[in-house]
């Protein structure tokens, strides 16, 4: 009877402890649930060569996007991470094009041919850190750390690269060069999350002379799609969350916000949102942007 009773004080110990855990891991997802990375410059980063007139190469990046990045009839453009992991030559090739492009030094080029450059590698980077976890419903569900998995944390804050020698994540790329050096509120629409609700991956590589040109396209694009922009009724929007996370990037206040939407919006959407005085709310679609 003693070793009985024993045994189910255990039992109890580790079911109180499991409640514990999933307790904590709830209290962790709410707390961190919106919080997002500032803007804080990398210095070491924050250089160039106006006089280098050099151009990087992203031709395998355009040639993987050839293949493997689809059109899609509900706007959001589809990338086949199924396809590429089972092609040899095509995960070789991506693999070959980040390795070009951690062996340069970016400081090197001029600003143009660096902002071109840190979108491009961002993008490629992200496929490839689906891709070696793939099959997966959501980017969300990597990360090296077990704990940061079960809180759907994503890969962000994980070393994936290592630019001229050194270490860089994705939120290192993003938060601590793109976003300070630039200070472009264009950049959210370029950096893919491999997700529904994020903005396209663009079919077309960036360069130091098409940048302008897709960037713009891209907020417009996302704007006038409903995962941008979509209204409920006359008093109820629902935008996408990224204007939450990076209030900052957009003025601050809803008001900015709306404005920043009426720069890109098509005329009907932009009328619409002029007269709007109704509630906002934010959505996000995380699951996989895969076919």
């Amino acid at each position: 009877m003693k070793l009985i009773r024993m045994t189910s004080a255990a039992e109890r110990v580790r079911r109180c402890c499991g409640i514990a855990v999933s307790l904590l891991v709830v209290m962790l997802i709410a707390v961190t649930a919106h919080a997002q990375p500032k803007s804080e410059l990398i210095p070491e980063w924050d250089a160039s060569n106006e006089k280098n007139d050099a151009h990087v190469n992203h031709g395998a990046w355009q040639e993987t996007l050839n293949d493997y990045l689809h059109a899609h009839d509900s706007g959001v453009n589809r990338f086949d991470y199924a396809a590429l992991k089972a092609s040899a030559k095509g995960t070789a090739k991506l693999a070959t094009y980040l390795k070009y492009l951690q062996g340069l030094n970016p400081t090197d080029y001029s600003r143009a041919e660096q902002k071109a450059y840190w979108i491009n590698f961002y993008n490629a980077l992200t496929v490839q850190v689906v891709l070696e976890a793939y099959p997966v419903g959501s980017i969300r569900e990597i990360n090296e750390s077990f704990l940061k998995r079960q809180l759907r944390s994503g890969p962000w804050d994980d070393v994936h690269a290592k630019v001229d020698g050194r270490d860089l994540t994705l939120n290192n790329v993003e938060h601590g060069i793109l976003r300070p050096i630039w200070r472009d509120n264009r950049i959210h629409y370029a950096v893919n999350c491999a997700s529904y609700g994020c903005p396209n991956l663009s079919q077309t590589v960036y360069t130091a002379d098409n940048t302008e040109k897709l960037l713009e396209a891209s907020a417009r694009a996302y704007v006038n799609h409903p995962r941008g922009v979509d209204f409920v009724d006359d008093d109820f929007l629902v935008i996408s969350s990224i204007y939450d996370w990076y209030g900052v990037d957009f003025g601050g206040t809803e008001k900015s916000i709306i404005q920043h939407l009426i720069t890109f919006a098509d005329d009907a959407l932009a009328t619409r949102l002029k007269t709007f005085s109704g509630s906002v709310d934010y959505e996000y679609d995380w699951n996989l942007n895969q076919p």
